[in-house]
């Protein structure tokens, strides 16, 4: 359980940084809304570090949550409702037909 608290803070960390980021370019704003994201993104470096190892299974079930949290904020934050196509195996397609 802690290791999976983990995880959904370390995409939450990396998601928010990047979505900081992208709004700042996408609506043009100030510098200072980088701040934000900086903090977000020095979290998300942190929280990596507190990973008990880097090796292939830890970073594919990262990888999982990742998804999972990106899916949760495309809903929650953008209002994009997943269909069931995106949410089951053919997700991994990204969209490609």
């Amino acid at each position: 359980m802690k290791t999976l608290l983990l995880y959904a803070l370390t995409a939450l960390a990396e998601i928010a940084g990047c979505y900081w980021a992208w709004l700042w370019a996408k609506q043009q704003g100030s510098v200072w809304w980088l701040l934000p994201s900086a903090l977000s993104l020095a979290v998300f470096a942190w929280l990596l570090t507190l990973h008990v190892a880097a090796s292939g299974r830890v970073s594919a079930a990262y990888g999982g949550v990742y998804i999972g949290a990106a899916i949760l904020w495309l809903w929650a934050v953008d209002g994009i409702r997943p269909s069931a196509w995106g949410l089951g195996p053919g997700g991994c397609r990204c969209g490609a037909v």
